[in-house]
């Protein structure tokens, strides 16, 4: 990329929303940011750096590379040799490019934020149209999750690990280069946490079910072990369903399986059959339980405590998504509610865009060791 003026961030990302893909205010941050730690005078890493974060699908990659190559067009040189790219990398040629990046994240947001999509992102799915409510979901889907990484209980050959590893140590000493006695080291595995999500289907929740159950199909594509069930009056597990990349061919592939969607709202009972059918098969490595619902249940409040406790003795954290507890006035004094509460490490809404986002933050927070 040569010295010239570069376009603006802002703009490329609202060329990007024309062509269907959601690109929003962060994500135009976050492309600013990137640009500043890949060697700007290539376009093949600029290109690389904006592609991952603005694009969720492959069928996106056509229309991304015509807008990149009419926006970016003329501004990089030939790729250059080792020794050019020693010197360009020093010198001050490249610097008014990651300045006018840096303004650029600045005020990006100031001037799309105040976007019709994002004032979107924060209003109650139950207020949306369907139009909306379509946009409302590709905002969801377009969600940019960083899952951390926790600390297993196993161990693995690292040159720079945090302990010695004595038993490969001592058994180099049967070599012949014994006598030297050099200290290997190794470290803990890292693997993600896994999730489980369970979704209150029932009647109560139609209004956000479905744009949950497209944050759970987002979740399965940005995190390596996802389990997702639904309940009304029965449990439905729909892991397999929501796997099609498709989220229109996933959803119908789920509104197949599942029988019992708008019933009455049983918690006790769905956390009952989880409990005995997947507990034991699902709760290895301390995996998060995220149960979404509103609290309204028509079941046994002493089974929902019991089974709450269950459940949260298996798992490593519980987080309960209510859409009311958006409102101010919100007090979880619904019998569910009062019921599960005790057994719940953090009671979080889910009626926006925003709210979800909020959700993915404190998914990419939980860290720690495996339990």
């Amino acid at each position: 990329m040569t010295s010239g003026p570069i376009r603006d961030l802002a703009f490329f990302a609202g060329a990007l929303r024309n062509r269907g893909l959601t690109v929003t205010p962060d994500q135009v941050s976050d492309m600013a940011r990137a640009i500043t730690l890949v060697d700007a005078s290539s376009r093949d890493q600029v290109h690389a750096s904006l592609q991952a974060l603005a694009i969720t699908d492959p069928d996106q990659r056509t229309p991304f590379d015509e807008e990149f190559n009419r926006f970016f067009e003329g501004l990089f040189t030939p790729r250059p040799t080792a020794e050019q790219h020693s010197r360009l990398a020093s010198s001050t040629a490249v610097k008014p490019i990651l300045q006018h990046l840096s303004e650029t994240a600045t005020d990006a947001e100031s001037r799309v934020g105040a976007s019709a999509v994002e004032n979107l992102a924060g209003r109650d799915f139950a207020d949306l149209d369907e139009d909306q409510l379509l946009e409302a979901r590709r905002l969801v889907m377009a969600m940019m999750w960083q899952p951390s990484d926790v600390k297993t209980r196993r161990w693995v050959t690292a040159r720079g690990g945090s302990s010695p590893d004595l038993r490969r140590t001592l058994r180099g000493t049967t070599r012949p280069e014994a006598d030297l006695m050099p200290i290997l080291r190794r470290r803990r595995r890292k693997r993600q946490r896994p999730l489980i999500i369970i979704a209150d289907i029932s009647g109560s929740m139609e209004k956000y079910a479905d744009l949950f159950l497209v944050f759970a199909h987002a979740a399965q594509r940005r995190i390596d072990d996802v389990e997702v069930f639904t309940f009304s009056t029965d449990l439905t597990r729909i892991t397999e369903d929501l796997k099609r990349r498709d989220i229109q061919t996933a959803l119908s592939r789920v509104s197949a399986t599942v029988r019992d969607w708008s019933g009455g709202t049983k918690i006790g009972e769905a956390l009952e059959k989880w409990n005995r059918l997947w507990s034991r098969r699902l709760s290895r490595g301390g995996p998060i339980a995220l149960i979404l619902s509103d609290g309204w249940d028509c079941g046994d409040p002493d089974l929902l405590t019991r089974e709450m406790g269950r459940l949260a003795r298996t798992v490593h954290k519980v987080i309960w998504l209510n859409p009311l507890a958006a409102r101010q006035d919100y007090r979880p004094a619904t019998r569910g509610m009062r019921a599960a509460l005790p057994h719940v490490d953090h009671l979080l809404p889910a009626a926006s865009v925003n709210d979800l986002r909020d959700v993915v933050r404190l998914l990419e927070s939980l860290a720690g060791l495996r339990v």
